[in-house]
């Protein structure tokens, strides 16, 4: 931190003036479906309980897991679990949420975040970590700055969500359109009439590295493969029985309901294997094109029919292989397929386009928020 010895401003370790620690784990058998009270792990509410634990809002660090170091905040009246770790101020002078902006991006947690198979923090590794803090009245001021301009950030990234989810609607609403004008020649029937079988992924757990990737439903991104963030298997019997081949179409059968059915086409970018919240949906190649199954089941008809039959359980919503083979689909001929992929994918270009600049300008919103976090516990935020 520069300019440490300017009047009013401090260096101190976190324990010195926090409270951290893990509350009590309850089980998920002794939650109550309609309790009083919220139930938090790492990532927010679990489920519900008839007592509380802590009758304040408090700063919930993950201390294990993928989101290690991760931040939430809790509910007043809430059960706490030991899946999260409490970071609370204990000296009057220091602000909670000037703490949360604190953890949010103003501290580096490489050295802190210990276990390479499961990454964890401890109360030892953060006590340590070194906090700068000003007097209570500049802390107010660099919230209030900092919820200024985070509002602002999420102004423009909503804005810019929202111009991509209305060119990808408009997108599915044409494929739609394209249908229509194809009925002629069109028969209405199922999938599971069209299509010769359906394949469930790999239940091993994967690992950061290995012999080959294995696809999850993260890697399914607007019908295509998204080759960022992979994970990785050694099992020669899985890579034998449930290795890609170009024009494989995966489907996702497991997500939250906004996300459940979603769909991508495999195109042998690289070898690989997928995830068993996955199914693989075979095809009679000589009356269904991949492109266009692919297409269909990103259709707004096929995502809304997937939503309404899908089961839910603890937040995600399910489509078995049983449930996928009801969906009705308008199959044109071969012929009006070839031609609706062609038309759909001259549109395309634009949608990429816009999904890179998208991307970009998520990048440079993302840069502005660390380097406003990283100014504002450098005492230079004017």
């Amino acid at each position: 931190m520069k300019d440490l010895e300017r009047e009013g401003w401090k260096e101190v370790s976190l324990g010195d003036v926090c409270d951290i620690y893990q509350p009590k784990t309850i089980s998920s058998k002794q939650m109550v479906p309609d309790g009083p009270y919220p139930v938090f792990g790492a990532n927010g509410v679990i489920g519900r309980y008839t007592e509380y634990n802590h009758e304040e809002s408090q700063l919930l660090v993950t201390c294990r897991g993928a989101t290690c170091g991760s931040v939430n905040i809790s509910d007043p009246f809430s059960w706490i679990t030991g899946n999260a770790m409490v970071v609370r101020p204990k000296v009057t002078d220091l602000s909670l949420r000037y703490v949360e902006y604190f953890f949010r991006g103003a501290v580096d947690l490489n050295g802190v975040i210990t276990g390479a198979a499961q990454p964890q923090i401890t109360r030892k590794s953060l006590a340590p970590v070194r906090i700068g803090y000003p007097p209570l009245e500049e802390q107010q001021r660099i919230v209030a700055v900092l919820d200024e301009a985070f509002e602002g950030l999420a102004r423009a990234r909503a804005h810019a969500e929202a111009n991509l989810q209305n060119a990808r609607e408009l997108l599915a609403l044409i494929f739609e359109h394209e249908l229509l004008k194809h009925r002629d020649v069109s028969i209405q029937t199922t999938i599971g009439e069209v299509c010769t079988g359906f394949e469930y992924g790999t239940s091993s757990k994967s690992q950061p590295k290995g012999k080959m990737p294995v696809l999850r439903m993260g890697n399914l991104q607007s019908g295509e493969i998204d080759w960022s963030d992979l994970v990785y298997t050694d099992s020669d019997a899985d890579i034998e029985k449930l290795k890609l081949i170009d024009g494989d179409v995966l489907f996702n059968r497991t997500n939250s309901l906004e996300h459940v059915g979603k769909t991508a086409i495999y195109r042998g970018d690289m070898p690989a294997i997928f995830a068993g919240y996955l199914i693989r949906v075979h095809y009679d190649k000589s009356n269904l094109l991949p492109d266009f199954l692919n297409m269909f089941l990103n259709s707004k008809s096929a995502r809304d029919y997937g939503r309404s039959i899908s089961g839910k359980s603890v937040n995600q919503a399910n489509i078995s292989a049983s449930k996928l083979k009801t969906y009705p689909i308008i199959l044109p001929s071969v012929r009006a397929q070839e031609e609706i992929v062609r038309m759909m994918e001259s549109l395309r270009g634009p949608l990429k386009d816009l999904e890179v600049t998208y991307d970009v300008k998520m990048q440079d919103l993302d840069d502005l928020r660390q380097s406003l976090l990283q100014k504002a516990f450098a005492g230079e935020l004017t």
